[in-house]
């Protein structure tokens, strides 16, 4: 089995870059499962009905999320009735939709995708290394392939949590700082690890807000609203090769194309 990870999706020039390359890397890598973070689609904040749509619509399989996953109330009511729209899983109980979602390709071959996010320098929310302990055992029941999002601002956390998930799951990639590190390796138990898979959107920006705008607030301090950048793109992902019946990692690749 191919999955392919795509890293937060920014914007229009995000979901222009994911229009224009992803059908050709289905087509050139045989992918069976896009995973892709949306949670920056609508203007660089959250995520409405109409593009979960389209990203559904573009080839993506899974939608994870993160801290901005409720910046469009439109959304809320999508979470409950959409299991491949994901939130973290370590949102507390009575949050709506779900975390982890089991998807099961043309072939008959499935996939766990577990999403969690971390507490470093991020919304206070349950520990995600309590709830990935206990959702990869649920996930385990049903799959033997299981992915993780795992969306964090510190490295040190996803990290950590690479290594306290070694063996027990086949990938965790970090989503999150938009910016990709060039980290991808297989951990000493089996699993593909990364720590960050990066951005797709605009290239020429300070992660994807219009450079300008962020070296204004820089400079001064003050409140500014930010605006998703224009122009060249950069298109982030990880593909990962695995073996879905026993779960285990064939080969691992971080990619990174200018469109």
């Amino acid at each position: 089995m191919k999955v392919l990870m795509i890293g937060d999706i920014m914007g229009e020039p995000g979901r222009r870059s994911v229009a224009r390359l992803l059908p050709k890397l289905i087509a050139n890598h045989a992918i069976d499962v896009v995973v892709g973070n949306g949670e920056n689609v609508a203007g660089g904040f959250g995520i409405t009905p109409d593009l979960v749509d389209d990203l559904f619509d573009l080839g993506v399989s899974v939608i994870t999320t993160g801290n901005h996953a409720w910046d469009k109330k439109e959304i809320l009511d999508v979470f409950p009735r959409e299991p491949r729209l994901l939130r973290p899983a370590n949102y507390p109980a009575g949050v709506p939709g779900r975390g982890s979602y089991v998807f099961t390709t043309p072939g008959g071959e499935s996939l766990g995708i577990l999403h969690l996010m971390g507490r470093a320098f991020m919304p206070t929310i349950d520990c995600p290394f309590q709830v990935a302990k206990r959702e990869v055992e649920r996930l385990k029941t049903q799959v033997s392939a299981i992915v993780v999002d795992m969306h964090a601002e510190a490295s040190s956390e996803k990290m950590a949590m690479g290594h306290y998930l070694d063996g027990l799951v086949t990938v965790v990639a970090g989503t999150h700082t938009h910016v990709q590190t060039a980290d991808e390796q297989i951990l000493p138990k089996g699993t593909a690890y990364i720590t960050d898979i990066g951005m797709t959107g605009p290239l020429h920006s300070v992660i994807g807000i219009k450079k300008e705008l962020a070296i204004e607030k820089f400079l001064t301090g003050m409140p500014r609203r930010f605006e998703v950048a224009s122009g060249p793109t950069v298109f982030c992902a990880l593909l990962v090769d695995l073996d879905a019946a026993l779960g285990k990692v064939v080969s691992v690749e971080r990619i990174r194309m200018m469109d």
